[in-house]
């Protein structure tokens, strides 16, 4: 069983940056791919950025050469840089990671709120 903790949101004003981070139980090593998911008041659950075992990553067009997704395997643990944060990127962000059993996880989710 894996557990993944999301931290490092909270209130910004348009045009700031924040950081998240998403802290695994154990090696995320053998992870084939993590991500980053979003979940504004009355919409779907989006994909943000995603991060394979070889580093490759993908961004949604939304925040495309706005956000960085990383992962550190020595510290189990995925980051997602913010900056140039606008209202539309108010969400609950969601840390999600697939392994090869395969299996998929979740986070509990941290508040990211954009004030104008």
């Amino acid at each position: 069983q894996v557990q993944l903790v999301e931290s490092g949101g909270g209130l910004v004003q348009a045009g700031g940056s924040l950081t998240l981070s998403c802290a695994a139980s154990g090696s995320i090593f053998s992870f084939i791919n993590m991500g980053w998911y979003r979940q504004a008041p009355g919409k779907q659950r989006e994909l943000v950025a995603a991060i394979s075992r070889g580093g490759r990553t993908n961004y949604a067009d939304s925040v495309q050469g706005r956000f960085t997704i990383s992962r550190d395997n020595a510290k189990n643990t995925m980051y997602l840089q913010m900056n140039s944060l606008n209202p539309e990127d108010t969400a609950i962000y969601y840390c999600n990671a697939i392994t090869p059993a395969p299996a998929t996880y979740w986070g509990q989710g941290t508040q990211v709120t954009v004030s104008s």
